[in-house]
């Protein structure tokens, strides 16, 4: 059995682009708020200061800060969360997560990755592999 994380980093969105609107700065600021009725204790990054989302009463801890590995990475090294929610960052996030894996920094401080699994993520975002996984499952896909 999984043990409940007692301590989670939100990945924010940053600012509102085309195709990732603010949805995401509404559904991080809900889900930290949840977190915390939870008892667990919230650590949001997030590069928009113009956000609901950074309120101070929205997370116990938010770093306005560039969305990089290397930033996240010393956020991680100093805050020491249990897990990592990345799907609330949209694209972002979830750019974010492949790479903060990829560098082996989650596996360093023994960060658990919640939400979407990485081989998910990574399915989801390469054309081809997307396109062998609806194969796989007999789902039609257009000629390319």
């Amino acid at each position: 059995m999984t043990k409940t994380p007692k301590k989670i980093l939100v990945i924010g969105s940053g600012p509102i682009v085309i195709g990732q609107a603010a949805e995401f700065d509404y559904a991080g600021t809900q889900a930290c708020k949840s977190l915390r009725e939870e008892g667990i204790k919230t650590i949001l990054v997030n590069s928009n200061p113009a956000t609901i989302m950074t309120d101070e009463d929205v997370a116990d801890s938010v770093y306005i800060e560039p969305l990089t590995v290397s930033v996240i990475s010393r956020i991680i090294e100093r805050e020491q969360p249990d897990a990592l929610l990345p799907t609330l960052g949209g694209q972002t996030g979830l750019n974010l997560a492949v790479e903060l894996v990829e560098a082996g920094v989650l596996e360093q401080y023994g960060v658990r990755l919640l939400g979407s699994s990485i081989d998910s993520i990574k399915k989801a975002e390469d054309r081809q592999l997307f396109r062998e996984l609806l194969t796989d499952i007999g789902e039609p896909t257009p000629p390319s």
